[in-house]
């Protein structure tokens, strides 16, 4: 039988989705993290499909806020 990798991990959500999150998990009684990680498992391929960041051309790169330094 394998052991499972039980690593602790911090993940933000706005608070709307993480109020979803949980009604879902309530209604499917089962925890968060089961929630999730059966999310991760159904989306993973769709979300491979994605480009990445080195895949964006310039022009578009330069209207994503995340990474200029804040004033």
């Amino acid at each position: 039988m394998s052991q499972s990798d039980k690593r602790k991990q911090s993940l933000y959500f706005p608070e709307s989705m993480l109020l979803e999150i949980q009604q879902e998990a309530m209604r499917l009684d089962r925890s968060l993290s089961w929630v999730m990680q059966r999310a991760w498992k159904l989306s993973r391929q769709d979300i491979r499909k994605l480009p990445s960041v080195n895949d964006v051309p310039d022009m578009e790169a330069a209207d994503d806020p995340r990474g200029r330094d804040e004033d």
